[in-house]
């Protein structure tokens, strides 16, 4: 009886009448979890930044449910440590683009047949996907189908986490419609994706960016500068034993294999034309939670041009430690171009796909930036070198040119301010459907307010 208090407290079922106004008075997911005594999840994943999502609404969902989980589905590292058994490796989804996929069409059709029994055995009171859309809509299609070929009265409820990009695409609205046939409710990382979702008939909320959990593990902090004595910053250096005077660069060549394999040797030939105006230069190398890529990034280091440390994903006070010392980043597009803005460090964003792949993107995007910031901001506040423009010495230039101008780098210094607030429901216009007030031990994160729309959640 507490812990269901403590939903209400956190967020008011007042509201959450208001926010879901269109539903009939049936019965609740928790409902149906207390009939069972247990509240079952089958949750999916298919990439890092899924994994990082999944396992913070695991997490969220075991701190406010008043009834024992259960999860069963697929994910990695970070799923596995908050209870679940992935049916198979995570890596096996984690593929991006067109020409890309082709040669892993069959095994996709096996893992999601695979899946989808998983699903049918298990008897879930809830369905979860996040991202990886091309895999989660297929997976969910294909469930809403058969619960209907079953006549099943309480079938699942689905939810997807992380709207798909139909802001990017041209026509990418008008597919928005077909969702509700099989998404029951869609959370939303980005302001206005909402109200376009419920304008084309899906059940939408807006929880705000992940980016938003870790910085309420850590205060962000700009990139240190030698007046200003970082305590983390200087314990970092001195971890790595690396000399105050150096000029350190993070580079993030991505999650997947496919795009570091992809993009982490033009980074390497980058970071070569650097040795000469920066001679002291060191790379901090980021490394995804992904078995394949970590293998890959620890055979490659070996012919790294400049001294290189390697660091590892799973501790949010390491990674921000490292951007701390750091005086520019270079990275493949992606969540992380969000990080790197919000820890206030200036960055390069690069990106190269298949040649197929880009000329796809060439001519259906209808948006002239790739990376999420400039995107929001409708600026090119971060530089970008995409496609052709991604070779070594334009990267080598253009973070040449990151570290000595003081002007370029405050541009994106002062952006961040901008940016944080747009991702953020309080700020975006959220607080007049969400009490912020009436937070009890449980305060605002977007897992938070996932976790409870889910626990609170009538079906039509």
């Amino acid at each position: 009886m507490l812990r269901v208090l403590k939903i209400k407290l956190c967020f008011p079922l007042s509201t959450l009448t208001q926010r879901f106004s269109s539903f009939h008075a049936t019965k609740s997911v928790i409902d149906k979890a207390a009939v069972d005594g247990e509240l079952r999840v089958f949750i999916v994943a298919g990439e890092v930044s899924g994994d990082n999502i999944g396992s913070r609404l695991m997490s969220s969902l075991k701190k406010l449910s008043p009834f024992p989980l259960r999860f069963h589905g697929v994910g990695g590292s970070m799923m596995c440590k908050q209870g679940l058994t992935s049916l198979f490796p995570m890596e096996d989804l984690a593929v991006m683009g067109l020409w890309e996929l082709l040669p892993h069409l069959y095994k996709f059709r096996l893992k999601l047949k695979e899946a989808i029994d998983a699903a049918a055995m298990f008897k879930p009171h809830v369905v979860v996907t996040v991202d990886s859309k091309g895999f989660s809509f297929r997976l969910l299609k294909e469930l809403r189908a058969r619960y209907n070929q079953q006549h099943l009265k309480n079938s699942p409820v689905h939810f997807h986490y992380v709207a798909p990009s139909f802001w990017a695409w041209k026509g990418g609205e008008s597919r928005l419609g077909g969702l509700s046939e099989f998404v029951d409710h869609l959370f939303c990382i980005l302001p206005n994706e909402e109200t376009v979702c419920r304008e084309h008939g899906v059940e939408a909320t807006f929880v705000g960016h992940p980016v938003l959990e870790e910085s309420s593990e850590i205060n962000f902090v700009r990139t240190c500068k030698p007046q200003e004595s970082k305590l983390e910053c200087l314990s970092f250096l001195s971890k790595y034993s690396l000399p105050s005077d150096s000029t350190v660069i993070s580079v993030l060549p991505g999650s997947r294999l496919q795009e570091v394999e992809r993009m982490l040797p033009i980074f390497s030939k980058a970071m070569k034309l650097l040795k000469d105006p920066f001679p002291k230069l060191v790379t901090l190398i980021h490394v995804a939670s992904n078995s394949q890529v970590d293998h890959y990034i620890r055979k490659s280091v070996r012919d790294w041009p400049v001294p290189a440390i390697l660091v590892p994903s799973g501790s949010t006070q390491l990674k921000y430690d490292s951007f701390g010392v750091s005086q520019a980043a270079l990275c493949t597009s992606g969540t992380v171009a969000v990080e790197l803005q919000l820890a206030r460090l200036p960055s390069l964003v690069a990106y190269r796909a298949h040649f197929l792949t880009e000329l796809f993107i060439r001519y259906k995007a209808k948006i002239p930036y790739i990376s999420l910031p400039n995107i929001l901001l409708d600026s090119p506040i971060i530089p970008e070198a995409l496609f052709r423009a991604c070779k070594p010495s334009n990267l080598a230039l253009i973070i040449e040119r990151l570290i000595l101008d003081e002007e370029m780098r405050e541009k994106q210094v002062i952006a961040a301010e901008k940016l944080a607030r747009l991702l953020h429901p309080l700020e975006s216009g959220m607080s007049k459907l969400v009490h912020y007030s009436d937070l009890d031990s449980h305060r605002y994160t977007p897992s938070n307010l996932a976790a409870s729309t889910i626990l609170s959640y009538a079906k039509r």
